[in-house]
C-alpha cells in the first residue's frame, strides 16, 4: 500500500488513527496492539502471504534477542555470541533468499552456461529495510544498549509500524524504547505531524512523478536505438536525480509526519544532499539512517579509520559493495557501489585536501564537482541493463545524434518544474518562508498564512493523484 494512495489516505489511514485516538493514551499496550495489527494490514495488502515472513522475523528476533540477554546477565559471553551469530545468519539468510538467489542462479548459469533454473520467488516488499532494523535491535541488545524487549506486541509493533516499514527510515529501538512504553500525541504534536506529512505528499505527487515521467521518456528513447545527444541525456539523468530525491525523501517526510501524529520522534533521514560540496558530504546528507547503519554496524566492527590508512581504505571499499548489493540483485548496484567506494577512496587519499584549497568563492566549483558524479551515480544505479547503460552513458558523453529542436521542445514544456525541482532541493524554499514569516507580526496570522500554503499543496496533490495514472515509487524495489 502506497502513502499516495487513495486508499491509503481515504480508508486506512483515518480508519487506523479513528480506532488508536479511541484507545486512551494511558493504555499503552493496547495501542500497541491496535499499531501491530494495522502495521499487518497495510503490509500485507498487496502480498498477504508475507505476512507470514514477517511474523517469523518478529518471532526469531524476539526469541533470540531474549536469550542473549539472559546470556549476558549470567556472564555467558560465548553463548550470547553464539546466539548473535544465529541470528545474524538467519536474518540474512532470509533476506538472501528472497533478494538474491535468482541472481547467483543467473551469474553461475552465465559464467559456467549450467542452465539452472530460477526459483522465482518474488521479493517481500521492504525486507531489506526491516530486516536491518531487527538485526540492529539484536546487535545493541547483545552490545548492551539496550534491555531485550520481553513483550512481543510492543516489539512487534517496532518492526511493524507502517510509518516507516517499506521504506525506511531505518529506526533503531534504541530510539523508540522509551515511546513504544509511554508516548504523547498531544495537539501539537499531531498538527506538526500533519503538516510535515503534507509536504513530503506534495513532493512525491507534485515533483517525483513529473520527473518521472521526463525520465521515462527520454529513457525510452535510448532504450529502443534512437541515440539522443548529450543535453537530452543530462536532462533525462537530471530529471532522475530529482525524481529518486522526491520520490525518497517525500516518503521520509511523510513517514516521519505519520510517526510524529502516533507519538514517535524518527530521526532526519535526508538535509538537502544537492548542496553538498563533496561526495563525503553528499553521503553524510544522502539516506543519513542507511549511512549510519552501515557505518555503525560494519565499518567500525572492521576497524573503521583505526587501523591505518590501507586498513580504512578497504574498510570503505568493503562497506560500499555491501552498499551497492543491498540496493537491490543486479550488478548495476554493485558497480554503483564500487563507484562511490572508489571516488570516497579518493577523496580520503587527496582529493579533499585539493578541495579544500579551493577558495570560498569558487566553492561552485565544489558543488559542480560533486553534482557531477552524483548525476552519473544515478545514471549507473536506475540502469540494469549494462548494454542500455553502457549507451546511455556513451550518449551523455557525445556519443549520440544532437536534435536541439527536441531538446528545446523539454527545456520549454518542463523547464519550469526542472527549476521547480532545483529550488526545491535546496534550503532556499524554507528560508524565504521562514524569512516572511518573521515579518508578520501576529501568530495567528503566521498560522493562517501556513495552513493556507499546506492546504492548497495537498488540494494539488490530490487533484494531480486523482486524474494521473502514473504514481510509481522507486523503494519499493528494496
Amino acid at each position: 500500500m502506497l502513502f499516495s494512495s487513495s486508499v491509503f489516505l481515504f480508508a486506512f489511514l483515518p480508519l487506523t488513527l479513528l480506532i488508536y485516538f479511541i484507545v486512551p493514551g494511558r493504555f499503552i499496550m493496547a495501542r500497541n496492539t491496535v499499531l501491530l495489527i494495522a502495521s499487518l494490514i497495510f503490509y500485507g495488502w498487496g502480498e498477504p502471504k508475507y505476512i507470514l515472513v514477517m511474523l517469523l522475523s518478529i518471532v526469531i528476533n524476539y526469541v533470540l534477542a531474549i536469550i542473549i540477554g539472559k546470556n549476558k546477565e549470567q556472564g555467558n559471553e560465548h553463548g550470547a555470541r553464539l546466539m548473535l551469530i544465529l541470528d545474524v545468519i538467519v536474518n540474512l539468510g532470509l533476506l538472501g533468499f528472497f533478494k538474491y538467489t535468482d541472481f547467483i542462479i543467473e551469474t553461475v548459469n552465465s559464467l559456467t552456461g549450467a542452465g539452472l533454473g530460477l526459483i522465482g520467488v518474488a521479493l517481500p516488499i521492504g525486507i531489506s529495510f526491516y530486516t536491518f532494523q531487527t538485526m540492529s535491535y539484536v546487535i545493541d541488545v547483545y552490545r548492551g544498549k539496550v534491555k531485550s524487549q520481553k513483550n512481543i506486541i510492543t516489539l512487534g509493533a517496532y518492526i511493524t509500524l507502517f510509518p516507516q516499514l517499506i521504506a525506511g527510515p531505518i529506526v533503531r529501538y534504541s530510539d523508540v524504547e522509551i515511546q513504544l512504553k509511554d508516548r504523547i500525541s498531544d495537539k501539537g504534536r499531531i498538527a506538526t505531524g500533519i503538516r510535515r506529512f503534507i509536504m513530503g505528499f506534495a513532493k512525491k505527487i507534485l515533483i517525483a512523478n513529473q520527473m518521472a515521467v521526463i525520465w521515462e521518456e527520454i529513457y525510452a528513447m535510448v532504450e529502443m536505438g534512437s541515440h539522443p545527444g548529450a543535453s537530452l541525456t543530462w536532462i533525462g539523468a537530471l530529471a532522475f536525480t530529482f525524481q529518486i530525491y522526491f520520490d525518497f525523501s517525500g516518503y521520509s517526510d511523510m513517514a516521519i509526519g505519520l510517526g510524529k501524529i502516533l507519538g514517535f520522534d524518527y530521526l532526519e533521514n535526508f538535509n538537502y544532499p544537492y548542496i553538498s560540496q563533496t561526495i563525503t558530504e553528499f553521503w553524510r546528507r544522502w539516506h543519513m539512517s542507511l549511512s549510519s547503519w552501515f557505518k555503525e554496524y560494519v565499518y567500525i566492527p572492521l576497524g573503521g579509520n583505526r587501523k591505518g590508512l590501507l586498513r580504512q581504505l578497504i574498510n570503505i571499499a568493503i562497506v560500499w559493495a555491501l552498499t551497492g548489493l543491498w540496493h537491490g540483485a543486479s550488478w548495476n548496484f554493485v558497480l554503483w557501489g564500487v563507484y562511490y567506494g572508489i571516488l570516497l577512496i579518493i577523496e580520503k587519499m587527496f582529493l579533499l585536501k585539493i578541495l579544500d584549497r579551493i577558495p570560498e568563492k569558487l566553492r561552485f566549483i565544489r558543488h559542480i564537482y560533486a553534482l557531477f558524479f552524483v548525476i552519473v551515480g544515478w545514471v549507473i544505479f536506475n540502469i540494469t541493463d549494462f548494454s542500455i547503460l553502457g549507451e546511455y552513458l556513451k550518449c551523455m558523453f557525445g556519443g549520440g545524434t544532437e536534435n536541439l529542436d527536441i531538446t528545446a521542445y523539454y527545456l520549454k514544456s518542463r523547464g519550469t518544474i526542472l527549476i521547480a525541482a532545483a529550488i526545491a532541493s535546496t534550503p532556499l524554499v524554507n528560508k524565504a518562508f521562514m524569512k516572511l514569516n518573521s515579518r508578520i507580526m501576529f501568530n495567528t496570522m503566521r498560522d493562517m498564512l501556513e495552513t493556507f500554503v499546506l492546504l492548497i499543496l495537498f488540494l494539488m496533490s490530490i487533484a494531480f493523484l486523482v486524474s494521473g495514472s502514473y504514481n510509481p515509487f522507486l523503494y519499493f524495489r528494496f
